[in-house]
Parts: structure tokens; C-alpha cells; sequence
């Protein structure tokens, strides 16, 4: 099947999906995407589709979302119609800030997925949360209406760090939004951390790694930092105020969180994650790795269904104005050719502890494979079993080892 153009095709009004997309719907695990678009005010470094009240504008609302999500997941049960997925395994509302809406709101969604397609019955289902945003009633709330993960917005221990990126959270404050959410009965906490970022010192990141251990989380992810186009962290870079970050101090910053996060019983799982225990891992995500099936709902988010992959319009008023005259918010879709779907899968899967079968490797790919061994990028026993899984050397060169093996 021939891919599509870079922008896609469009979307019919009704969201049908081809007859050849419906025929396997949730074989490989099934889950739902919630994007809620609203944040109090924006960090200097984030690109995401979020708005804050003034960039709004009209005919969008938090008060009406819960009932337009609602509305786009009753359309999503007439696409699937008579080829439902057996059960919904993962919901994962992002954003944004999901908790700028009511613990109610949020559970009025999760009641929506549950009677559309049933939830499994150890369905995971995870909130993000800004550590502002949550107090422990609401956390207690959260968990009573079925939420069972929490992943919060640390992103660093230091107050300085924290002022660079524009967070609004004291120093402090997400650590104790963790222990409140383990006190309500959150089996799985999450902290995010970002590291890189200009003025960080090698103390600072020591401190929010030593704070995160503390905190007694089961789950942490650390990302670098990104600079994108278009945020006033760039903005601020371009015009010579903070240095660009730097790909060595990056890469001693992995190196550092590999270690006391390892020496702390944390396991990595995906170059940028790590849990205490496999129960700790996050289930959604790693239904996006391994190639899974999930409906995206909200504003600009995206879904992929028997290989077919579309995303919404982007603004919260044209998705709420699509979806007022019953029409699909979809923007564009694209059906994935059998070297995009291989691509896309040893790109995602390579970043996995569990790596990748040799054998799904065309020749030069097996030859990149060997390459890779001999720079030490591999795992040796793992090759030897038949499996490319990436060295901690490995995991510092993981886009370099994508190419070694799709040449």
C-alpha cells in the first residue's frame, strides 16, 4: 500500500476508516488518548497545542470540553461501529494541564471511554498534572473516580532552572505533590524531569535527581532539553541571553541519572524512562512503542488504527465547531506503506530494553546491526540471542544507531 503525501489526505466528514483498517482493531492492545488543551499560563520552552484563557478566543471553553470530547467519542464508536476494540487496556489524558479541569470532569471522561468500549478490568489509566494544580483532595478525588497513575511536571529541584523554563511551581512543590499522590492511594507516580537546560549545574541536576528518589516515586522520566522554534525559550537563545544547550553536558546529565537512578533500583525501559518494577511501566506508552492501536481525542491529537494514523484540527474552537454539526475534527490522515510501518517500528522498538528481533532486519540493516556491535553499541548477549538492544554507549547514540540499521 503506497504512502500519501507528507500532509496527508483528507479526512471524511464522518471519520469513516478504510474497510482494511477496522479488520484488526485492537489485536495489538487498544488505548485512549485525551488532549486537554488548557494551561494556566505558558512555559518559555513548550510548542505544545496548549492555550491559556487569553489565547483561547470564542467558541471554546473548559466549562463545554468534557461535553465536546464526549461528542467526538461518540462519533468514534460509529467509525469502529461493528469491529470495536475488545477492550480499552490505557487512557492517558495529557495536555496541557488535565487538572485545570474537576476531578469530576475528568471522570465523567473516563466513564464516557468505559461505556463506549468497556475498560479493561486492570486498565491503567493516567492523569498528567502540573504540581500546582493538584492538592490532596483532589488527588483523592482523582483516584476515587478510577484514575490509577498520576505523571507530574517537575522538571527540575532548582529554583533557577525552574525560572528559566518558566514554571510556575516552587522548588519543592513537586516532590510533595508526589508523596500526597501516593498518600490517596496512587499505586504509580510519575516525575518528569528535563535536564540540559542553560544555567544547570551539575549540583542542580544531582539535587533534583537525589529529590526524586527521595520523593518514593515508582517512575521517573528525564528528558533533554529541546529548544523549538517559536517559544521564548528560542527567542531568548537567538537574541544571546542564555547559550544554546550543549550535546556533552546533555549526555554527562544521561549518564548521571543512569547512575543514581540505577543505584536507587530504577531499571530504564525506554532510553528516556525508568521504573522501579514492571508494574511501574507505562502501559500507554509502550502501546505507542510496540505499535498498538489508540483513538486520540481532543484538539490536535493523533490516533492510529490498523495503520492508518490521523490527527485533528488543531485550535479548541474549530474542533468544538466541527464537532457541533456532527462532522469529524479530523485534519489529515495517513495509511502507512510497509517501509514506513518498518521504519517507524524499529525506530520506536530499538529504544526499548526488550530491543528488537535481528530477524526483522533486511540484510544491510543486519549489516549496520554488526557494525553497531563491534562500535559497542550493541548488547552482545543480546545479539548472540538474536535481539539488537542498545548498550548504555548505545542509548547516548540511539539516532546513530537507527541509521546503522536502516540504511
Amino acid at each position: 500500500m503506497p504512502g500519501v503525501l507528507p500532509d496527508g489526505e483528507p479526512v471524511p466528514t464522518d471519520g469513516a476508516l478504510p474497510p482494511t483498517a477496522l479488520t484488526s482493531v485492537g489485536q495489538r492492545g487498544f488505548g485512549v488518548y485525551v488532549h486537554v488543551p488548557f494551561c494556566a499560563s505558558r512555559c518559555g520552552y513548550c510548542d505544545f497545542n496548549t492555550y491559556t484563557s487569553a489565547e483561547l478566543g470564542g467558541g471554546a471553553s473548559r466549562e463545554e470540553y468534557v461535553d465536546t470530547v464526549l461528542a467526538e467519542l461518540a462519533l468514534a464508536r460509529r467509525v469502529l461501529g461493528d469491529n470495536p476494540p475488545p477492550r480499552v487496556d490505557t487512557v492517558f489524558v495529557g495536555g496541557g494541564t488535565p487538572t485545570l479541569l474537576s476531578p469530576d470532569d475528568l471522570g465523567r471522561i473516563l466513564d464516557g471511554i468505559d461505556r463506549t468500549w468497556g475498560l479493561a478490568a486492570d486498565a491503567e489509566v493516567t492523569t498528567e498534572a502540573n504540581p500546582e494544580s493538584v492538592t490532596p483532595a483532589s488527588l483523592r478525588a482523582l483516584r476515587a473516580a478510577g484514575y490509577t497513575r498520576i505523571s507530574l511536571g517537575m522538571q527540575s529541584a532548582a529554583p533557577g532552572v525552574l525560572a528559566i523554563l518558566d514554571r510556575q511551581h516552587r522548588a519543592g512543590r513537586a516532590t510533595e505533590a508526589a508523596r500526597e499522590a501516593r498518600e490517596a492511594g496512587f499505586a504509580h507516580v510519575n516525575l518528569d524531569l528535563i535536564y540540559g537546560t542553560p544555567g544547570e549545574s551539575t549540583e542542580d541536576f544531582a539535587g533534583s535527581l537525589a529529590e526524586v528518589v527521595a520523593a518514593g516515586v515508582d517512575h521517573v522520566s528525564a528528558y533533554a532539553l529541546i529548544v523549538e522554534d517559536g517559544t521564548r525559550l528560542a527567542a531568548r537563545m537567538r537574541r544571546g541571553e542564555l547559550p544554546y544547550p550543549s550535546d556533552d553536558v546533555a549526555a554527562d546529565r544521561y549518564l548521571a541519572a543512569e547512575a543514581a537512578l540505577g543505584a536507587a533500583g530504577f531499571a530504564w525501559y525506554e532510553v528516556s524512562n525508568w521504573a522501579r518494577t514492571a508494574a511501574g511501566r507505562c502501559r500507554h506508552n509502550l502501546l505507542y512503542w510496540t505499535g498498538g492501536d489508540w483513538w486520540g481525542l481532543g484538539p490536535g491529537a493523533h490516533s492510529h488504527v490498523g495503520g492508518v494514523r490521523w490527527w485533528n484540527v488543531k485550535h479548541p474552537s474549530a474542533y468544538a465547531k466541527r464537532l457541533s454539526v456532527g462532522e469529524s475534527p479530523g485534519q489529515a490522515r495517513e495509511l502507512l506503506s510497509p517501509a514506513e510501518a518498518h521504519m517507524e517500528d524499529v525506530m520506536l522498538r530499538l529504544r526499548l530494553a526488550s530491543g528488537l528481533p535481528l530477524d526483522t532486519l533486511d540484510g544491510a540493516g543486519r549489516a549496520g546491526a554488526a557494525d553497531a556491535l563491534a562500535a559497542g553499541l550493541l548488547d552482545a548477549a543480546e545479539y548472540a540471542a538474536g535481539r539488537a538492544v542498545l548498550t548504555l554507549r548505545g542509548r547516548l547514540l540511539a539516532d546513530a544507531v537507527v541509521r546503522d540499521l536502516l540504511p
